[in-house]
């Protein structure tokens, strides 16, 4: 067990500064503007923390549009402008990976191709 966590941090890079600063602003407005739901609110911050990590990609396969709009408006940013494209983690995610392997992203976003396990994260490969 310990072997696959020191795995899963190896790819994990550190927040450059501005990244940081970013977050930490993006978080207290958004704490500060919200009116709603806490949950919707927690589950936004939580999206904005695990995107760097995990990019843009599998953020936008494991939610449904709807949703993703909807934190991006707790939030105040748009996931394709702020995350990577893929973060240190994405290869973490098994329906991104099966998606890769399938070749065809945005079928599999849109729902025309069923994809098991897309909300799932396992060990980084070779864990």
């Amino acid at each position: 067990m310990e072997d696959s966590i020191q795995k899963n941090l190896g790819p994990l890079t550190d927040r450059t500064a501005e990244q940081a600063a970013d977050l930490e602003r993006i978080e207290r407005q958004a704490i500060t503007n919200f009116r709603g739901q806490l949950d919707e609110l927690e589950t936004a911050l939580g999206m904005l923390r695990i995107g760097h990590h995990l990019g843009w990609r599998v953020l936008i396969l494991i939610h449904n549009k709807r949703t993703l709009r909807k934190y991006e408006d707790i939030l105040g940013i748009s996931v394709r402008e702020f995350f990577p494209e893929e973060g240190p983690s994405a290869s973490r995610s098994i329906g991104y990976q099966t998606v890769k392997k399938i070749g065809n992203f945005w079928k599999a976003v849109s729902g025309d191709i069923r994809v098991e396990g897309r909300r799932e994260i396992g060990p980084t490969k070779g864990a």
